[in-house]
């Protein structure tokens, strides 16, 4: 699976995590200086809290449109510091 967001390829990896049609990018597989860390946090009944991160491509961001768990409840441990995209990030195979 490849991570593409205007035309960089920000994760790859063959071992992605697929939870709610949402696949998780181990963070070894993520090009993390495309990521910068967000303010933004929301909170989900069985996963626990998620952090964000905005995504930064040759000087354009789009805001919060990765975002991981750091510290899951344990029906989502399987997760713990991986990372989805949403936001125009096209996720594909």
């Amino acid at each position: 699976m490849k991570a593409i967001w205007q035309n960089e390829i920000i994760a790859e990896s063959d071992t992605t995590v697929v939870v709610e049609n949402n696949h998780y990018f181990p963070p070894a597989s993520v090009k993390l200086g495309f990521l910068n860390p967000s303010h933004t946090h929301t909170h989900c009944a069985w996963k626990g809290e998620a952090s964000y991160y905005d995504v930064n491509v040759k000087g354009k961001v789009n805001h919060d449109a990765a975002w991981y768990y750091p510290a899951p409840k344990s029906a989502a441990e399987n997760i713990k510091g991986y990372i989805a995209f949403w936001k125009g990030v096209e996720v594909v195979d």
